[in-house]
């Protein structure tokens, strides 16, 4: 059984390792990004160490930050966004308070999130509104899945960041055929490339089962897809610029998403 005390010595290990290849890189982009793990990785692993009320108030903080860029990104008002982070924070709690009504708590935020454009009588705008809001609650919804998962999900947020780092490089090095048009920069070789690598990291921190490795394999990717397609909608190259290396959050959690989402329904 995974637990956050088996994979704590595995994070400080790698913090650890790839601190020093930052080092000897000499690459100031490298370090930057590198900081802003050393910062996150502790804290979020302490937060998982405390249990389901730690998780829980990860996952909400998470939801948060993640709404106001997806809020600004497909231009969302203030009001759609404050009814669909609220939306979201009662999914996550439901998931640690209440795991059985998680589904009718969701589809009462689905029916909040609609009634803002319809109560506002938005004709020109409104079905922009209603479409962006549902799909931010579907795809952030997945943000609920830590608070059950626990570990596992710490494991997979590993594996898919490994998964990750090893696709752009390897994709960059190696050529062939795009993913996606949704994304040109990324190639079938990389995505492969990446894939077994993040099946490496779960054999590494002893969590590979068939349904984390399909979570790995294909929900990774696809979440990065996702995300894509929403960038190229609103023109925009980064979800923000706030998170040092990684643009913004939603940059750093999208292939995470759809992951924890695949690994919920096959589990």
């Amino acid at each position: 059984m995974i637990t956050v005390a088996s994979l704590a010595p595995c994070l400080g290990g790698a913090l650890a390792v790839s601190g020093v290849a930052v080092v000897a890189s000499r690459r100031r982009e490298l370090l930057i990004r590198w900081c802003a793990w050393a910062v996150g990785v502790p804290l979020v692993t302490g937060a998982f160490w405390l249990g389901r009320p730690g998780t829980a108030a990860v996952a909400i903080a998470v939801a948060v930050i993640a709404v106001l860029e997806y809020g600004a990104l497909t231009r969302l008002g203030r009001a759609d966004r404050v009814v669909l982070g609220a939306a979201l924070a009662g999914v996550v709690l439901a998931a640690w308070l209440a795991p059985g009504q998680v589904l009718r708590v969701a589809a009462v935020g689905a029916l909040a999130v609609a009634a803002v454009p319809l109560l506002a009588g938005d004709a020109d705008r409104g079905l922009h509104r209603l479409g962006s809001g549902l799909l931010g609650l579907v795809w952030l919804s997945a943000l609920a899945g830590l608070v059950p998962l626990g570990a596992s999900a710490l494991a997979l947020f590993v594996a898919v960041s490994v998964a990750d780092i090893v696709a752009y490089f390897a994709g960059r090095r190696l050529g062939g055929p795009r993913l996606s048009p949704l994304s040109p920069a990324k190639r079938w070789s990389g995505t492969l490339a990446g894939a077994a690598a993040g099946l490496g990291a779960l054999a590494v921190l002893s969590a590979f089962s068939w349904p984390m490795a399909v979570a790995v394999g294909v929900g990774g990717p696809a979440g990065d897809l996702i995300e894509s397609m929403i960038k190229r909608g609103a023109r925009a190259k980064d979800t923000g610029r706030w998170l040092p290396g990684s643009g913004g959050l939603l940059d750093r959690i999208d292939s995470l998403l759809v992951a924890l989402a695949v690994l919920l329904v096959l589990r």
